[in-house]
């Protein structure tokens, strides 16, 4: 494939266009009375509320359950108890199977709201009018983890989406990187079996640098594209509402008269993408696990709701082959300059979720959860996920009934010949359960493409072919989309990865494997394949250039661009008990926050204006660091040593802020404190000077997010 500067080839793609305002006003989504559809309002008939009300069982008595029914003051329980039991029954099997993997996850409602009538591409009705709106719930995951890793882990990060629409569930179950390790779901077993823990001894836990992981991913070269995101930072996001998401697959939009092109979906997040740096990951895994989930939860709850915007690539069906690889392999991305992206709406989530286990935990997505107007394509590992997320569903929830749960329930009604089974919960007045039925006057009725608006399969589309178990030959490249990946990185996050890689692979015991590695990477770029083995103490392997190239493409890197808002970003402002900083520290607090920053002002003890203490702050929880006037005391002298913090905390706060790119200020004298870590003032993304200044400072740096110049790369030591 050759993408030098690759040419916008917008010519080969039909542009969708958006029909007049509220088109088809009878097709909008049912609003609160606000004007708004309500992301959780299908749940308020089975929410509980406790309040003022008596203890009872599950059938609806009212108990004292405090105690167990004895025989005697010290006597045996007695088996009888039917309070005990029950409150024990329940109790042992309160947990369903976790999942296999995207089993660590937080999840929260929304809306959708389509930015025009998209007819002329899908027969979706979710996308059939402008300003429709859709309830959704989003589920946000790492993959290799169990339920209780930590959210920082370096990962491909799950993005599923759930759009209750008014014709049925739609599911976009996807990824923060658009494409996948694997090319046939066949393999998929082998994938997961390799990064979990090793089977005799657990470990390690949601971490792939480890002997079986990198002995898959260097025997089975189609991962090395999603493991070269994953080890940018892809893998290790600021927060889950700082990354992009992808559907991963090719699928089809099929028009009302079933003209049909392939898709790809992107939702592109409108706070802006941003990253952590690896120590800083790692750090922030022992301090806060619940990173992630933690920072959601509050974003939404102080009212800055995250948003994304649903955008799509389509291209004409005999295009499929037309750019050097094959849009069914799903390790392979489209390059915006060949297809370029089409908005077609907006997300916003704006509420938490009640109960986590009832909504979170048990929301069952699944690629098979698609609508009219929507197609699968034979991508071999789509066509596996299909099976496979069905079963998965389940086994987790011990039968065919988990679509009845609230989470799962479609906000269209529901008539089919589907009975009985564990957890039945409707009540079906139809006794004629089977199709076709005189008795029951053909009801439900049979719904396609020109009757009921019912789903249909691509007008046209065949398949044919000798039987065989092999890939097709267009998939066969697996080196040059990576090399695209990393050339189209900046330099310093090209150094991100290959210390990341050189961090995992320095993990590996085997000496063979290592070289395996390194023989792949030669296929991606000698340069890289080089600096990892200087890492390991091995021999650099000579240059195989049949993959080399020096195309790039645009959109993939992370820190190149400026954050088009800063709101609910962190800021620790490091200030003492001790003069008038907290009175200083207080009036930089209030300013800040005028901008929708949240700022956290740290000091000795919990005294009046502190919100956290040195003992319980560290520099993973903020985005920047200022050290309030009057607080350079606790950076030197006798005032650093305080059996109320660890031994040199603010000066390390300071420190690990500066050492991981962000923004970090002093105001007025409290400049020494710099000086007492080693921190230049002159430096990009140090600001020392007066409150106003420091402030407009620190806002502009937040933009930037990460100072790239911090960071070593290769070759900078040389003479």
């Amino acid at each position: 494939m050759r993408v030098n500067a690759l040419l916008p080839l917008s010519g080969l793609i039909g542009t969708a266009l958006a029909a007049c305002p509220f088109a088809d006003p009878s097709a909008l989504g049912r609003r609160a009375e606000s004007g708004e559809v309500d992301a959780r309002q299908r749940l308020k008939e089975v929410e509980v509320d406790d309040n003022g009300q008596f203890m009872t069982t599950d059938f609806g008595g009212n108990v004292e359950e405090q105690f167990s029914l004895k025989a005697g003051g010290r006597g045996p329980t007695l088996l009888e108890d039917f309070i005990f039991r029950q409150k024990l029954q329940h109790f042992d099997h309160e947990r369903i199977p976790e999942r296999v993997v995207h089993a660590r996850g937080a999840g929260a409602h929304g809306i959708f709201t389509s930015y025009g009538d998209w007819s002329n591409i899908t027969a979706a009705s979710f996308l059939g009018a402008e300003g429709k709106q859709t309830p959704v719930f989003v589920r946000f995951s790492t993959v290799a983890g169990s339920r209780g890793s930590a959210d920082t882990a370096r990962d491909v990060h799950g993005f599923a989406t759930r759009f209750y629409t008014d014709e049925g569930n739609f599911d976009i179950v996807g990824n923060n990187i658009p494409i996948f390790f694997i090319q046939d779901a066949i393999r998929f077993p082998d994938l997961i079996h390799s990064v979990k823990p090793s089977p005799d001894n657990e470990v390690p836990q949601a971490a792939t640098a480890h002997d079986s992981a990198w002995d898959f991913f260097s025997s089975q070269p189609s991962t090395l594209h999603t493991l070269f995101w994953a080890m940018s930072g892809n893998g290790i996001p600021r927060s889950y509402r700082h990354m992009d998401g992808f559907g991963v697959h090719t699928f089809r939009l099929v028009t009302e008269d079933g003209k049909s092109k392939l898709v790809k979906w992107h939702w592109k997040t409108k706070q802006g993408k941003a990253a952590l740096v690896w120590e800083e990951a790692q750090v922030l895994a022992g301090k806060n696990a619940d990173f992630h989930r933690q920072d959601l939860w509050d974003a939404i709850e102080s009212g800055n709701a995250p948003s994304w915007e649903l955008a799509v690539q389509l291209v004409d069906e005999d295009k499929a082959q037309a750019y050097g690889f094959d849009l069914l392999d799903p390790t392979k991305f489209l390059p915006e300059e060949f297809a370029p992206l089409q908005v077609l709406g907006k997300m916003t989530l704006n509420r938490n979720p009640t109960n986590y286990f009832a909504e979170t935990e048990q929301i069952s997505f699944q690629p098979g959860h698609i609508v009219r107007g929507v197609d699968f394509t034979e991508d071999p590992l789509l066509q596996g996920r299909l099976y496979s997320y069905l079963d998965t569903q389940l086994n987790r929830h011990r039968g065919p009934n988990f679509e009845q749960l609230p989470i799962n329930r479609p906000i269209s009604a529901v008539h089919n010949n589907h009975r009985d089974g564990q957890g039945q919960a409707w009540i079906h007045k139809n006794i004629h359960h089977y199709t076709p039925s005189y008795l029951n006057k053909g009801y439900p009725a049979q719904a396609n493409q020109t009757v009921g608006r019912g789903f249909f399969t691509t007008p046209g589309r065949t398949t044919s072919g000798v039987l065989n178990r092999e890939l097709s030959a267009t998939f066969d490249d697996y080196y040059t989309q990576p090399r695209l990946f990393f050339n189209s990185l900046t330099p310093v996050e090209q150094q991100f990865v290959v210390n990341a890689i050189r961090f995992e692979a320095s993990h590996v015991t085997n000496e063979q494997v290592k070289k395996n590695v390194l023989e792949q990477l030669n296929k991606i770029s000698n340069d890289v394949a080089k600096r990892v083995a200087v890492a390991l103490g091995l021999e650099a392997p000579q240059p195989d250039p049949t993959y080399y190239h020096n195309n790039v493409t645009r959109g993939v890197s992370i820190f190149n661009e400026s954050l088009p808002t800063i709101a609910t970003l962190r800021v620790g402002v490091l200030s003492t008990t001790k003069g008038d900083s907290l009175d200083k520290a207080k009036a930089l607090k209030e300013q800040l926050e005028k901008d929708g920053l949240k700022v956290t002002v740290i000091a000795e003890y919990l005294a009046s204006g502190v919100d956290q203490t040195y003992s319980a702050a560290d520099a993973t929880a903020f985005d920047a660091v200022v050290v309030a006037e009057g607080a350079e005391r606790v950076f030197s002298g006798k005032g650093a040593m305080s059996p109320l913090f660890p031994a040199g905390r603010p000066s390390q706060i300071l420190t690990d802020a500066y050492r991981w790119g962000k923004p970090v200020a002093t105001v007025g004298s409290a400049k020494t404190a710099l000086q007492s870590v080693g921190v230049k003032e002159k430096e990009a993304g140090v600001y020392a000077g007066a409150q106003d200044e420091i402030v407009k400072g620190v806002e502009e740096g937040l933009k930037v997010f990460k100072f790239l110049e911090r960071f070593a790369v290769d070759g900078d030591d040389e003479e």
